[in-house]
């Protein structure tokens, strides 16, 4: 399948959020679009990003997205880079192309002297810890918490 992976754009918002909750229905979340566009906007396209992000394309249309922003490590005392979210639409699964965008955001981390990448998933979802543990993830046992604010 040809696709192309390349910088996320202001044009892509409609689409990202579009994916972004069909991503939170995959992971058993709740998902509120309203102010989504002008939120993700600023936080990837101002003076003062936030957030980082990459599509993946095929035949012109984006069916798949990865976010993700750069922290700094205490125990490490560097810089890493966190995979916020990784989502494919299901029927361009298993063609490589979920691969290839991790791939691309691994390199931007080594791009950035990042010390390792980060990121987390449900333990319920048995497919996408299979495939990050395939490609060398090493899973670690612990708890998440969200404190509201």
């Amino acid at each position: 399948m040809d696709y192309k992976i390349r910088e996320c754009q202001a044009d892509d918002l409609d689409t990202l959020i579009v994916l972004c909750a069909k991503h939170a229905d995959y992971e058993r979340a709740t998902y509120e679009a309203r102010g989504k566009k002008e939120k993700l906007d600023a936080a990837l396209f101002s003076d003062n990003k936030k957030l980082y992000g990459i599509v993946a394309e095929v035949a012109g249309e984006v069916i798949g997205y990865a976010t993700y922003t750069f922290d700094f490590s205490t125990w490490k005392a560097q810089k890493f880079i966190y995979l916020d979210c990784l989502y494919l639409e299901e029927a361009y699964r298993n063609f490589g192309i979920g691969h290839a965008l991790m791939e691309k955001v691994i390199e931007i981390g080594q791009t950035e002297n990042c010390i390792n990448m980060q990121w987390q998933t449900p333990d319920f979802n048995e497919k996408a810890i299979r495939f990050y543990k395939r490609i060398g993830g090493i899973g670690k046992e612990k708890v998440r918490f969200t404190l509201p604010l």
